[in-house]
């Protein structure tokens, strides 16, 4: 249960991520808002599921969502480069978390 609370709570920081491209975009109140409760969710579940899962692990595995899932989002949403060197090294970030699960008890 608290591997599915882990995934919440990584993407629900690709939502804080989302409200900071928002802001920056001039896009004050509802950047903010995103921001705001998207980490705020992300950070209280992500506490939720290191009462099981070990810090080093729920920590790299919620990074590497936040970072895999604001890169695709900016892919889809604001045009960011979708070049096949940022694909692989996306890549190799999902098969580490994978791998970590994996690997985690």
């Amino acid at each position: 249960m608290n591997w599915i609370i882990l995934i919440l709570a990584g993407l629900s920081e690709v939502v804080g991520v989302n409200g900071i491209q928002k802001v920056s975009a001039g896009k004050k109140k509802s950047g903010f808002a995103f921001l705001i409760i998207g980490f705020a969710v992300s950070l209280t579940l992500l506490s939720i599921a290191m009462s099981t899962i070990p810090l080093g692990v729920a920590y790299a595995v919620w990074t590497g969502m936040g970072t895999v899932g604001s890169v695709v989002i900016g892919m889809i949403f604001y045009n960011d480069s979708a070049d096949r060197k940022r694909i692989f090294f996306l890549s190799l970030i999902v098969v580490a978390v994978i791998g970590l699960r994996i690997v985690s008890n």
